[in-house]
């Protein structure tokens, strides 16, 4: 409304004192006209006159900003309290009311000062109305600012089942209904609105414990019981959406508290409509879950499409145990974004088949026509023809460069008209509308007009060339004054830091072309390291001892990667007698490159030594295929490890849950950074450290490796170019994605990132909510430093002083960050704590 998004013709009212007190005038901060929107006449408690503001969209609401008539001193009308209608059609209107049922929203108690007050739940709404209420007859004006974001996820509406009690023996009686659904309640099913499922609120693992205030057992979740609900054995939802659209995939966020009888759905099948009037098709896309009995997290289940077009899905979640529950619903779908001056207009239903039908005609002239008159029909058709197909060669060539242009240049991941659309709001999403004033911006940035919608890369030619840039910004900061962490940093207290104690590192820092990647068998980076240091190799290089390859007893298959395989072995003879090995083996096919690479990689591993790096035991390169044993601990990655544990407390003992202890954590944190700081003192950088690469044994001694890539399990994680792994972009500092630049500094804001999921026990990936698209977007934001950039939260098991440490290594200037050194001294006094 401020910034004037909000056209004045998108704000009507149902009434107005003058013309200079018409509802165009109704917005926040703004002083136009007699300064506020006013209703005609006194108020009286039962009137219900409105201001009504058309979004021109489907929009998430979160927060509603209201102000009374100030006029530069001279007004006196304000509204103390107002309602909310709001219809996402136009034509059906429902009235907001808040978690515990009240429609009332407390607003000013002047003319001045403005009252925001947040939405719980929130409103998905295409249009909205404030309706002022007055307990006494009188006049009320309001200045109104709306705060949220695009509902790209296009739901209207779903049905279901409602949800049902639960009376567990021995615990509290769970009501898990959707307390706050606006449909319609008949038949014991829920029809024709939205609730807890699009609320952006997520359960937790607990289902009896709830995030809301006041809030009762089980009120997050959705759940129902097999015995009851069904005698097929699932519960059936059907979701309707605004137009046909392309479906990519479908994340459901259900319990899994297998201890009590609930678990995520064993299978779902989903058919597709593809007009709302017309029927189902008959083929269903059907996905069968991987159920896991030893992890009782609550979790995102992310279910394929397949792409199918449709207006609407039915899906049946079939049971997996005796109770079943969902707390939020989204979808990843597929179109072509709109601006508000062009909203999507429904097309006539068989326009192709039309075009067809004409040529067809066009081409079979009946008798009774004259024969000159089908030329320039055939003509048109002829044209129309010849331009689709022009168009449909010009994206495939456009396509395929763009394909090209994405394989040779990682740092290119995205054009420059990349837009990301943010499907849900969350508490880890900030959200200001209208924008902040820009802070001092880097002279290379260019702020986009419209606000909805950002460029991932700047349009400075410079910033296109990431070696001009570097040249002209080698650090992007030469201040250490101007601290992104805000103040002194104190040992050995982690809560401040500062640029004198742990800020600066005498080590240099190396830029990708200064550097040799290894790609070895696994196709990923283990460590970046000056080319100086593997300029040159022969076989006398590798200190490791030769080994013979009869003693490798092969146990399981860890991975694959680009390169060749990595797998789980006993070796025979080795010291320590038979203990298990990780083996690294390159194909005998591999190219010369692959084969230089894995020897260089070999040299590189024989140079380190250090309790917490995971260590080159021997080597077998006497024939083909050539092969580096390594370390292997019998607790696996620490991300499995710590997935698959909860925080110790009296209820994990008395239920033998695997758990993990506060101090744990810290020891983990303390060791990964003491390994970090070793390889910074070879000036090694590792570009890819993460939990997934961090190995344990029974001990807890972690050791960091390089495996996570080569891992299916972790595919995931990283960011795909035609199909083969390349980044672990939801771990990269921003200059690494934008610019290509992997340093010390880099490795420490993947630090940070892995201490978050040591923090969060590895239940969930860094920016779960986001896309890769919104990830990488969201590294723009940090170079633009507008404050607009989304953050990770702060684990509940976190404490605050740890989690200004992690701040600290998302700092966007590269000298600003600690050093792996630093890390370390202000980690270790808390371990014994």
């Amino acid at each position: 409304m401020q910034d004037g998004r909000i056209v004045g013709d998108d704000i009507t009212a149902s009434s107005q004192w003058h013309e200079t007190t018409g509802p165009k005038y109704a917005r926040l901060n703004r002083e136009e006209g007699d300064g506020a929107w006013c209703p005609e006449g006194e108020r009286e408690p039962s009137d219900s006159q409105y201001l009504q503001v058309d979004l021109g969209q489907l929009t998430f609401v979160t927060v509603v900003g209201t102000q009374g008539r100030y006029a530069r001193g001279s007004g006196k009308e304000f509204a103390r309290a107002y309602r909310l209608n709001y219809s996402r059609d136009g034509t059906l209107w429902r009235t907001w009311k808040n978690r515990h049922g009240n429609p009332v929203v407390e607003a000013n108690s002047d003319t001045y000062n403005a009252v925001i007050k947040d939405l719980h739940p929130p409103i998905i709404t295409r249009v909205l109305r404030i309706v002022p209420v007055t307990a006494l007859s009188a006049p009320v004006c309001m200045r109104v600012e709306l705060y949220g974001c695009p509902w790209e996820d296009g739901l209207v509406s779903y049905n279901s089942a409602e949800g049902q009690l639960m009376i567990p023996p021995g615990f509290p009686i769970a009501s898990l209904n959707d307390s706050i659904y606006d449909g319609t309640h008949q038949r014991r099913r829920l029809s024709g609105g939205l609730g807890q499922l699009t609320d952006g609120v997520i359960g937790q693992d607990d289902f009896l414990l709830t995030r809301q205030y006041h809030g009762w057992p089980g009120y997050d979740y959705l759940g129902w019981r097999n015995d009851s609900i069904s005698t097929l054995g699932y519960v059936e939802m059907e979701f309707v959406f605004d137009r046909q659209r392309n479906f990519t995939s479908m994340k459901v966020h259900s319990n899994n508290m297998f201890s009590r009888g609930v678990k995520i759905f064993s299978s779902v099948s989903c058919w597709f409509k593809p007009h709302l009037p017309g029927g189902w098709e008959t083929e269903p896309v059907v996905f069968h879950t991987v159920l896991d009995d030893r992890n009782p997290s609550a979790r995102y289940v992310t279910v394929p499409l397949g792409r199918r077009a449709a207006a609407a899905l039915r899906c049946q979640f079939y049971f997996a145990d005796v109770w079943m529950m969902f707390s939020e619903i989204s979808f990843l779908t597929l179109y072509f974004p709109f601006s508000r001056s062009q909203q999507p207009r429904p097309s006539p239903p068989d326009q192709h088949d039309a075009m067809i039908i004409s040529a067809v005609t066009a081409t079979n002239p009946t008798n009774d026509q004259p024969e000159d008159s089908n030329t320039p029909v055939l003509i048109g058709c002829l044209v129309t023809i010849i331009l689709l197909l022009v168009v449909i060669i010009f994206l495939i060539l456009w396509c395929q460069y763009v394909c090209k242009v994405l394989e040779k240049a990682p740092r290119q991941i995205l054009d420059e008209d990349v837009t990301v659309r943010l499907s849900s709001c969350s508490d880890t999403i900030v959200l200001r509308t209208p924008p902040v004033p820009p802070r001092a911006a880097p002279p290379t940035a260019t702020v986009p007009s419209d606000p909805h919608y950002e460029r991932v890369f700047l349009l400075d030619p410079q910033y296109q060339n990431p070696a001009a840039l570097r040249n002209k910004l080698p650090e992007l900061s030469q201040s250490a004054e101007t601290s992104g962490c805000g103040g002194g940093y104190a040992e050995p207290d982690i809560t401040q830091c500062t640029p004198h104690q742990c800020f600066h590192s005498n080590a240099p820092h190396y830029a990708e072309t200064d550097v040799v990647r290894l790609q070895g068998v696994t196709g990923s980076n283990m460590y970046a390291v000056p080319a100086l240091t593997v300029d040159s190799l022969t076989r006398q290089d590798i200190s490791a001892a030769e080994f013979p390859r009869q003693r490798l007893v092969f146990r399981e298959k860890l991975g694959e990667g680009q390169f060749g395989e990595v797998h789980l072995c006993e070796g025979e003879g080795l010291p320590g007698g038979a203990v298990l090995v990780a083996v690294k083996q390159l194909r005998a096919d591999a190219t010369s490159q692959a084969r230089n690479d894995f020897l260089k990689e070999i040299k590189i591993m024989s140079r380190l030594s250090d309790p917490n790096i995971i260590q080159l035991l021997c080597v077998c390169v006497a024939s083909d295929p050539l092969c580096m044993v390594t370390e292997y601990m019998e607790n696996g990655d620490l991300n499995m490890f710590l997935s698959q544990r909860e925080i110790e407390s009296t209820l994990t003992h008395a239920n033998n849950i695997p758990s993990v202890s506060l101090s744990d954590l810290l020891h983990m944190s303390v060791q990964i950074s003491s390994g970090m700081k070793y390889l910074a003192s070879l000036n090694f950088v590792h570009r890819d450290l993460a939990t997934r690469n961090c190995l344990l044994d029974r001990r807890l001694t972690i050791k960091i490796a390089d495996f996570g890539m080569s891992r299916n399990l972790y595919s995931s994680d990283y960011y795909r170019i035609q199909g083969r792994a390349v980044l672990p972009i939801r771990w990269m500092a921003w200059e690494s994605i934008l610019l290509g630049k992997f340093t010390m500094a880099s490795d420490v804001w993947a630090f940070g990132v892995t201490l978050w999921e040591v923090f969060t026990l590895c239940k969930e990936q860094p920016y779960s909510l986001l896309s890769d698209q919104q990830v990488i977007q969201n590294t723009g934001e940090f170079f633009r430093n507008q404050g607009r950039q989304v953050l990770l939260y702060a684990p509940p098991l976190c404490p605050p002083s740890l989690f200004k440490l992690m701040m600290c290594c998302w700092g966007r200037d590269t000298a600003e960050r600690p050093t792996f050194e630093g890390l370390y001294q202000a980690l270790r006094p808390h371990v014994n704590q």
